[in-house]
């Protein structure tokens, strides 16, 4: 935190100048006298709120990037690259119902079939995507879905044409998709 603070008046400085505006067009501006702002950006003063609100409106950014704040929430998701497939996570619950966004390469076609505990239901973004779900060997386009019990042996990946984006909804206690509609 105290390096945040002490990097202000530097940040500041650079603003003003990076925006070709002058000590005296900034105070003009703000309501802010000319020695405050330079005593500012020297460091030699503290900013306060008081000082950084009406500087921030004059520059039209927010608060939190005039000052080099840190980003509020959680750290971005990071994707998971393999050699065949890339594997986007979209929640961050373990343990409960996961969804995945999942780019599998034109080369991830020959079929490995495997099962564990569980239910998966695939959305297929774009692309052609191939599921193999028992003996069945389906192919899925863009805006097509699949469910189904991974307890049965099964494999998805490209149908070879080109590479496949899928829409993953797994539940590891074999929690099922619910869809609610009202016919016509």
């Amino acid at each position: 935190m105290e390096d945040i603070i002490a990097a202000v008046g530097p940040r500041l400085r650079h603003l003003r100048r990076q925006r070709n505006c002058t000590l005296d067009e900034l105070s003009n501006a703000t309501g802010i006298s000319i020695s405050t702002l330079s005593r500012l950006e020297s460091g030699q003063r503290k900013a306060s709120l008081e000082l950084l609100l009406p500087i921030s409106r004059a520059h039209r950014i927010p608060l939190d990037e005039l000052v080099g704040a840190p980003p509020v929430g959680p750290e971005p998701l990071k994707p998971i690259t393999r050699s065949d497939r890339t594997v986007v996570p979209l929640t961050r619950q373990p343990g409960q119902l996961q969804s995945l966004k999942m780019i599998f390469a034109a080369d991830r076609c020959e079929p490995a079939p495997r099962t564990h505990p569980g239910h998966e239901w695939l959305y297929v973004l774009s692309g052609r995507g191939r599921l193999v779900l028992g003996e069945h060997d389906v192919v899925l386009k863009a805006g097509e879905a699949a469910e189904f019990d991974t307890r049965i042996p099964h494999w998805f990946g490209s149908t070879g044409d080109g590479p496949v984006e899928i829409l993953s909804l797994f539940g590891k206690q074999g929690e099922r998709i619910r869809v609610r509609a009202t016919p016509r």
